[in-house]
């Protein structure tokens, strides 16, 4: 348990240091200390910040899945220590909800070999003799019920213009319709055998803001049901 403490205690203290000298949001740093651990920091000055969930990837553009949701978006200084990375040569992202349902994402960012900090981890980890991850949602201790957390689709979603974005898997073989909704369940319209795979659709065809509902189909079985946010821009 003493080493465990200890161990946990250089981890406060590496992260500490590093998020003192980190990018604003949506930038955010991303780095290799050694011994399996990969060292995400940033600082946030938006006013209204609603959620900030962590995306890793093996490829820049696609394949992400969220592997934390930080507890306290709102914190100033904030960051999480990945160890379940299986190598350093992941991919990371940010996706950054604010007020009214806008959101965005972050430049993906592979980890940089921090060669002083790791080494300097490493020396003193070897005296401890003990390693452990651990999400540092502002370098305490959240009893806080967690926030509702809403990601994303990774086929249908709002583009950082307002449009609404399909992204849909590059396989010619395969037969994608898609279905959309209002927030109530009403149906507005589908489109079927959509042969394009990356395109986006004008938010003047879902004729207000607000929350959409969407079902996507891949050879005629349910592939995905998920929403999207249109903000009222027009």
């Amino acid at each position: 348990m003493k080493k465990l403490v200890l161990s946990l205690l250089l981890l406060l203290i590496t992260i500490h240091t590093i998020l003192y000298a980190q990018d604003t949001l949506p930038r955010f740093s991303v780095r290799n200390v050694g011994n399996n651990k990969i060292i995400l920091g940033w600082t946030n000055t938006f006013q209204t910040i609603k959620q900030i969930s962590i995306q890793r990837s093996f490829d820049s553009l696609q394949g992400y899945r969220t592997i934390l949701t930080v507890a306290d978006p709102r914190a100033t200084l904030n960051g999480y220590v990945d160890a379940k990375a299986t190598n350093d040569h992941m991919f990371y992202r940010l996706y950054i909800m604010l007020d009214k349902g806008v959101y965005l994402f972050s430049d993906a960012k592979r980890p940089v070999l921090d060669t002083m900090r790791r080494t300097a981890y490493n020396d003193r980890l070897d005296q401890v003799n003990g390693n452990d991850s651990v999400a540092l949602p502002n370098f305490g201790i959240n009893n806080k019920p967690r926030p509702e957390v809403f990601v994303p689709s990774l086929h249908v979603f709002t583009s950082k213009d307002g449009y609404v974005a399909i992204n849909l898997p590059d396989d010619e073989s395969r037969k994608y319709n898609i279905k959309f909704f209002s927030e109530d369940d009403d149906f507005l319209f589908e489109l079927k055998d959509v042969k394009p795979r990356t395109f986006k659709l004008d938010k003047t065809n879902f004729h207000h803001a607000g929350w959409f509902k969407f079902e996507l189909y891949e050879d005629g079985k349910l592939k995905e049901k998920h929403k999207f946010y249109l903000r009222k821009e027009f």
